[in-house]
Parts: C-alpha cells; sequence; structure tokens
C-alpha cells in the first residue's frame, strides 16, 4: 500500500505538534510506502529537513507558494475560455460556491499557465464587472493586485504533477486540501482528510487579526479559504478530527456527517508514565512546549508570568520550541527584556524529556488548538497543565462523557492574562494538588490518547477506504 501524506507548512521543514504527530505515525506503519507531497511558503526551505526521514519514504516531492512568481508569462498568450468556464472562474474570485472539476480540468489536464491567465482580457473583464458590482469605492489597483495575489498560489498548486498513490491522505482542508481534491477528480483513488484544528477557523481568526490585509479586502480572503474547505470536504472520502466538537464545526461548514470519523491523537505513554514525581528544590519549574508562533500567544503568556514572578519568586517559567515566526519570536523575546522579567528562559528547540524530572507542571496559552500532542505528553509524565479553553483542551483535563479520572489542570480563557497568572498562582501554591492532577491526567492518557489506539484506528480506515 501506497499512502501519498499531503503537508502544509509543516513537516519536515519544522518542529511542532502536527510535524511531530506525522513522523511518529510514518514510523509506526513500517509496511505503509509513504509518498510526502509538502507544500512550503518558500522555495529557500527546499530540502532543509529537521528530522530523519524514515526509510519508508520512498519519495518526496516539494512545491513552494513562492515559484509560483518565478512562472514566466506565454510568449503567445491565447487564453479562451468557453462560457461553462468564465461563470466557474468567477465564482472563484467572487468566493461563491463553485463547481471544481471545470478549473482542475483547465489548469491540470489543459496545462493553462496561471500567469498567463491572471494576464488575460478574460480574466481583467471578469474582475472589471465584479468591482464594479462590488467594490465600486475602492481602488480597481488594489482589487486587481489582490486578487492575483490570492489566486495565483491556488492556480499555480492545480498544475502540479500528481504522485502516484494508493491512498492521498491530506492533514489539513487548505492548499493541502486542494491537492488531494485534484488527486481524487484525476486519479479515483481515496482521498481522507485529517484536520488537527479546523483551518479554515484558524486563517479567519489570523486574517481578521492581520494588519497586512486592507479591511475590506479581508471577507474575500477568509471566503478563499472557505472554498478551500468546501472542496476538500466535498472530494473526500472520509474526514477525521480529533474531537467532537470539531467534528460539530465541521459539519457547520458543509462536511457531510457520513463521512466523518473522530480519531484522538495518541502518544507514546510508556516513554513519559515513569517519570518520577519531582523532588523539591526551592523553585516552581514551568514549561510551555509550543512553538514561537502568534497562534501560541507568547506574549499572553509573558505577561502572566510577570505577575506570577510577583508572587512566587521562586518560579521560573522555561519556552520551550522554535521559532515559528522569527519577527514575532523577537518581539517575544524584546519584551522579555523590556519588561526585565527574571526566570523566563527560551531553550529553543530541546530535547523535553531532559527537563520533565525537574517540572511542576506546564502551561499553554493558544489562541486556537486541536488536541495539543505537548498537553497530552505533560499529562503522560504526571504534570498537570495550565491551558487556554481552546480546541480539546477542556475535555483533556476534564475528562469527556463517563470519565471518572477527575480535573488534571486548569482551563482559563484565551488571551486573558489575569485569569491565566491565577491559575499558574493556584497551581504553583499546591503541591499535593498538582499531584493529584498529574495522576488523574496521567490515568486518563493511558485509557483514551495512547498511540496505539489511535494507530489502531487509522489502519482500519485505510483498510476500509482501500
Amino acid at each position: 500500500m501506497k499512502v501519498c501524506m499531503i503537508l502544509e507548512g509543516c513537516y519536515p521543514y519544522v518542529h511542532g505538534g502536527v510535524s511531530t504527530w506525522m513522523h511518529q505515525y510514518i514510523q509506526a506503519m513500517p509496511d505503509t510506502e509513504f509518498v510526502l507531497w509538502c507544500i512550503g511558503a518558500k522555495a529557500e526551505s527546499r530540502g532543509k529537513f529537521k528530522y530523519e526521514i524514515p526509510a519508508n519514504v520512498t519519495e518526496i516531492h516539494e512545491v513552494f507558494l513562492d515559484d509560483a512568481l518565478r512562472i514566466h508569462l506565454d510568449q503567445n498568450p491565447n487564453v479562451a475560455l468557453s462560457e461553462e468556464q468564465i461563470h466557474d472562474v468567477s465564482a472563484l474570485f467572487q468566493g461563491d460556491p463553485l463547481v471544481w472539476d471545470p478549473l482542475f480540468e483547465l489548469f491540470q489536464n489543459q496545462k493553462m499557465n496561471p500567469v498567463s491567465f491572471l494576464m488575460s482580457p478574460v480574466f481583467l473583464n471578469s474582475l472589471v464587472a465584479i468591482c464594479r458590482e462590488k467594490f465600486p469605492y475602492i481602488s480597481f489597483a488594489e482589487y486587481f493586485h489582490t486578487m492575483r495575489s490570492m489566486l495565483l498560489p491556488e492556480l499555480y498548486l492545480m498544475t502540479q504533477d500528481i504522485p502516484e498513490a494508493d491512498i492521498y491522505h491530506a492533514t489539513c482542508t487548505g492548499y493541502a486540501g486542494i491537492l488531494g481534491s485534484m488527486a481524487k477528480w484525476k486519479t479515483g483513488k481515496p482521498f481522507i482528510v485529517t484536520e488537527h484544528g479546523i483551518y479554515t477557523r484558524e486563517r479567519e481568526e489570523e486574517l481578521l487579526r492581520a494588519e497586512w490585509v486592507l479591511s475590506y479586502f479581508k471577507d474575500m480572503w477568509i471566503n478563499l479559504f472557505y472554498q478551500f474547505s468546501s472542496c476538500a470536504y466535498h472530494y473526500s472520502d472520509k474526514v477525521t478530527c480529533l474531537f467532537e466538537h470539531a467534528a460539530e464545526t465541521q459539519r457547520e461548514l458543509g462536511c457531510d456527517a457520513s463521512k466523518q470519523m473522530v480519531i484522538e491523537n495518541g502518544i507514546h505513554y510508556e516513554k513519559f508514565c515513569d517519570i518520577p514525581v519531582k523532588q523539591e528544590n526551592g523553585k516552581i519549574e514551568i514549561a510551555a512546549v509550543v512553538r514561537l508562533a502568534r497562534i501560541k500567544d507568547i506574549k499572553t503568556m509573558i505577561y502572566a508570568f510577570m505577575e506570577v514572578k510577583a508572587k512566587i519568586p521562586e518560579a521560573v517559567l522555561y519556552i520551550m520550541g522554535d521559532a515559528d515566526d522569527e519577527e514575532y519570536a523577537q518581539e517575544c523575546r524584546n519584551l522579555v527584556d523590556q519588561l526585565n522579567i527574571k526566570d523566563l528562559i527560551f531553550t529553543g528547540n530541546v530535547n523535553i524529556m531532559e527537563y520533565f524530572p525537574h517540572l511542576d507542571f506546564t502551561i499553554l496559552a493558544s489562541i486556537s488548538e486541536g488536541q495539543p500532542l505537548s498537553v497530552l505528553e505533560s499529562l503522560a509524565a504526571g504534570r498537570p497543565c495550565v491551558t487556554t479553553d481552546v480546541g480539546c483542551c477542556r475535555e483533556l483535563l476534564e475528562g469527556k462523557q463517563g470519565d471518572t479520572f477527575g480535573i488534571a489542570g486548569y482551563c482559563v480563557p484565551p488571551m486573558h492574562v489575569d485569569m491565566l497568572a491565577g491559575a499558574m498562582i493556584s497551581m504553583c501554591r499546591n503541591r499535593q494538588l498538582r499531584l493529584k492532577m498529574g495522576e488523574a491526567g496521567r490515568q486518563r492518557v493511558k485509557a483514551y490518547y495512547t498511540h496505539e489506539i489511535s494507530m489502531d484506528k487509522y489502519r482500519r480506515l485505510y483498510q476500509e477506504v482501500l
């Protein structure tokens, strides 16, 4: 069996939750041949892998969105479209529901040059008509260039050669979902989507906060990603997510309930379960195992720790992870210096196993999450957590229906400095409570969230779709 994993902005280029999951996933299926179809932002990342690629990965196909900027205009461009194609293209521009087959036919089979298309009279005339109707009071030049920047990466992806495989498996509904849908359309082979977070909602949150998008174009960008998820849900044979609330959100976004399946994340429980209880050493040592990215809201964590430090002088915070966004990472380091916070340490990417014996508890301040591996690993090690109430975090800490193991930490609203600090201070002040919560978390992971349980479900899913 050959499985093509379609990956966007994660493995094998960066460390982090989805990348860690992907690496362990491939290793857990040594009898399966994997092909990686990797989408990256910048071509300068080509071949710069942060993982040792497992032996059962036989091919890696890399495609970078900024390569679309290096496509040359045809010398004799002749873009002629049928009325049906013009209608479908216009729907794409406007963020309306659309039929994707004609677009796949145009750019995949007919090999339409995306740059020639975006410089054609057909494109210009459609855009002029839409701008007159919907944006009569804005600069047409701004509208034109915004639409080109939105559409060029997407259309470029549609021109890519499709790797041969028995199953296509995308790890999100974004650009990866477009490639997977196109592979399903062209080959007829099964297509699975696995969402660790709800991609569309995460992009919407980012765009609403983004300063690089003009306010009156934000809805256009958001609608583009809603189109992506609609496409992926339509062409997929199965759509998995990590917990029931995420499945509800998928249905709200148009996913057919008959395609859905909940498969929880799993970790190697045996690696963590025997880590001994921390011996008191006069410090309260806290860890945040997290990429330095805006969606992880490191700044709220920093402000909260400043409040903790004022009341718990012996507290130490380790922020462990790579810089996913170097500009944001530097802003966070500068903030620590400006606030003159002591004992807050950016460790970079480290072996968490070397730190766990010294840790009292862990924290996570994300604005959006799925089912974070870092929380599962912390609980398996008997370390309780303070998290924001996003994704599956509350379920991990308090249990789902029928779970009697008890509370394994505190859940607070995202972006709420005082409540995050208060929960951390409560955890710092009560060692017996930390031990009790840690044991509850350990038992919960053992019962529901082991790697073996999760992988068995994926193996059965592959056999089902085949």
